[in-house]
């Protein structure tokens, strides 16, 4: 993606279910736990570099000793510095008490990190600061060892506000405004009070507190607490949590907008933000990792039972369709298929643009999510190119001499690599003008394979602001002196804020808003901006479930394609020589190639949580007055 975008975040869970001294034996290690966690999240860090964090939990410790372990960093490679911490820690003890090398009880009892329960979380920033103190996982404390949780997620709530006042009321004080806390805080007091009426009953039954220490860990009821704390959660999630004994649980969404996998056998249970990352660490099949439901949870009892549970009925499935485009590794098998028929779709518009002339056009992408639709695209290409080969050999009949045939057969689709990522912006960078300079190099190109009378053709995987297409990329294109420069967006255009995990919370920054603006002032229908804006401020008191999202009535005067041609005038200046275009997938395409992630809310505002609505409302209202807070 050419746009820099903060976004999702990645969640790693394992639970060991044999005593470590099994892993000692079987793998060499103790660590096994720890090590493959290290991997797990490595393998993640595409979903998250602003920080990382791990925490472990220990099973059947004595009183008295350590059972939970948390590292958090916010370095610059935050995974390998909290792993270099482990590793660390871990040496000094070993080397300082040699007896420990092939003693896993002692390990376990005096090395920290070492567990049966583990969590790893890799963090992209969207609510809250970008300090150590929110960074995941989190962890809720207390003297009793079942009301300790540590909690990790990749999520987005919509109705923080009201969730926080629910929190109030129940006359806690959180310490921060924030979703994580205010998730963990909810689910913490329902677990407080589970706690307290199986310890009543237990009380009743004539067991003295020591002695129902170890019944109430069999008695908790995970799904009861979820179901009670998630009743009024609006947003999308696949939320993590640890409870200090030894439960554990990944919840996902109603609508299953947010990605969770897990995989099961009688050594472990592991769950992920992405399939390849479980089928890689652990050298599974495909078809051995499942997809989490949505509105379920697995759970984990600290006697190793698991099981799936119904924790919230299932909304209309509108899983993330931005997974499939540019967030989850290729390398899964659905994604990388998916992506290349994104690349397939979009060829009729790109040969209708170069009027079929694939003789004088160069195709390219922009590095390097977009890459997999380029194949798909070029496989297209080629089969455009094949079809009329055949033509020209049986028009021509007898006609045709040897080297004319093997003229026709020796054309091929041009490819070449123009776009090279030649630098990261460093967000430490925040004057205007310094960004802007950096952004312009952030792109580099390939020189001598354009000929003034090409076509160029580059694919991008999505459009979101234009920002470094308008400041870096059209400009080092128009220096190869193409013709004409065709932009291709696998994605359609992003028209509406996202509000559930991805960092587009302000409508004026996204360039097909901007576009759709333009319009209205040329075609003196600019009045509609205000009468949208009176819509929305008429909805601010009604509930949720209520609110319409009046934002679409900015675009329905005009086409797609008017939308596309003012994005391509907007972000291209008199200093382009070259005719600009920019060509976007139709949304109806982007189904046919994901038919199971439908979840397109940021293409056609259609929310999949009633949140949704309130929130482009409130963007709009923003945008209209000036204000820049964030919708949600």
């Amino acid at each position: 993606m050419s746009d820099a975008l903060k976004h999702e975040c990645g969640i790693a869970m394992i639970r060991l279910l044999k005593p470590l001294e099994f892993y000692k034996e079987k793998y060499g290690s103790a660590f096994y736990g720890v090590n493959k966690m290290y991997l797990m999240m490595e393998k993640q860090h595409n979903r998250g570099q602003d920080g990382a964090g791990f925490a472990s939990i220990k099973l059947d410790t004595k009183p008295g000793e350590r059972y939970i372990s948390r590292v958090r960093s916010i370095a610059q490679q935050p995974i390998q510095d909290i792993f270099g911490q482990i590793n660390d820690r871990v040496n000094k003890e070993l080397e300082a008490n040699p007896e420990y090398k092939n003693d896993v009880a002692a390990q376990k009892r005096n090395i920290p990190y070492i567990g049966e329960v583990l969590l790893g979380h890799v963090r992209y920033g969207t609510f809250g600061k970008n300090s150590v103190e929110s960074v995941h996982p989190f962890l809720r404390q207390n003297n009793w060892m079942h009301r300790n949780l540590i909690m990790a997620g990749n999520f987005n709530m919509t109705n923080v506000k009201e969730l926080f006042g629910n929190l109030i009321d129940l006359g806690q004080h959180p310490k921060e405004y924030t979703d994580t806390i205010t998730i963990m805080e909810k689910i913490g007091h329902f677990l407080d009070d589970a706690v307290s009426k199986i310890y009543k009953d237990l009380k009743k039954e004539g067991y003295n507190k020591q002695q129902a220490s170890p019944r109430i860990a069999k008695r908790l009821k995970v799904s009861k607490i979820l179901k009670r704390a998630a009743k009024n959660w609006d947003g999308g999630y696949a939320m993590a949590g640890l409870i200090g004994h030894g439960d554990s649980f990944v919840l996902r969404d109603p609508a299953g907008i947010r990605p969770a996998y897990y995989y099961q056998d009688d050594e472990i249970v592991v769950v992920a933000s992405e399939r390849p990352v479980i089928q890689t660490v652990f050298n599974v099949k495909f078809e051995d990792v499942k997809e989490l439901e949505p509105g379920h949870a697995i759970i984990t009892k600290k006697s190793g039972q698991v099981g799936i549970k119904k924790i919230l009925e299932p909304l209309e499935r509108k899983a993330c369709s931005f997974e499939r485009i540019y967030f989850s590794r290729g390398s899964d098998a659905e994604i990388y298929q998916e992506r290349k028929m994104l690349g397939k779709l979009l060829m009729p518009k790109v040969l209708e643009a170069i009027d079929n002339d694939t003789k004088n056009t160069v195709f390219s992408y922009i590095p390097n999510t977009a890459e997999t639709s380029f194949f798909g695209m070029i496989e297209t290409a080629e089969a455009f190119i094949n079809k009329t080969k055949t033509s020209a050999i049986l028009n021509g009949q007898r006609s045709l001499s040897a080297a004319k045939v093997t003229e026709i057969l020796s054309e091929r689709a041009r490819i070449e690599k123009i776009a090279i990522k030649d630098v990261k912006l460093r967000t430490f960078i925040t004057e205007d003008s310094s960004r802007d300079d950096l952004v312009a190099h952030v792109y580099d190109v390939t020189y001598g394979v354009i000929k003034p009378t090409d076509n160029l053709v580059i694919i991008d995987d999505s459009i979101v602001r234009g920002t470094t297409l308008k400041m870096s990329i059209l400009k080092m294109l128009d220096r190869l002196n193409p013709k004409k420069i065709i932009v291709v967006s696998s994605a359609p255009q992003i028209r509406y804020p996202d509000c559930y995990g991805i960092d587009m919370a302000r409508l004026e920054s996204l360039v097909a808003f901007r576009a759709a603006l333009a319009l209205l002032k040329e075609a003196n229908k600019y009045h509609i901006v205000k009468e949208v804006y009176n819509k929305c401020i008429e909805q601010t008191d009604l509930d949720d479930k209520n609110v319409q999202n009046f934002v679409k009535e900015i675009y329905d005067p005009f086409t797609n394609e008017q939308i596309s041609d003012k994005i391509s005038e907007l972000l291209s200046d008199e200093s382009i020589k070259a005719e600009v275009k920019i060509i976007f997938q139709p949304v109806e395409n982007l189904h046919k190639a994901c038919p199971k992630h439908l979840g397109d809310w940021y293409f056609t505002g259609n929310y999949p949580t009633v949140g949704g609505n309130r929130v482009v409302n409130r963007a709009f209202i923003n945008f209209y007055e000036g204000n820049n807070e964030r919708a949600y």
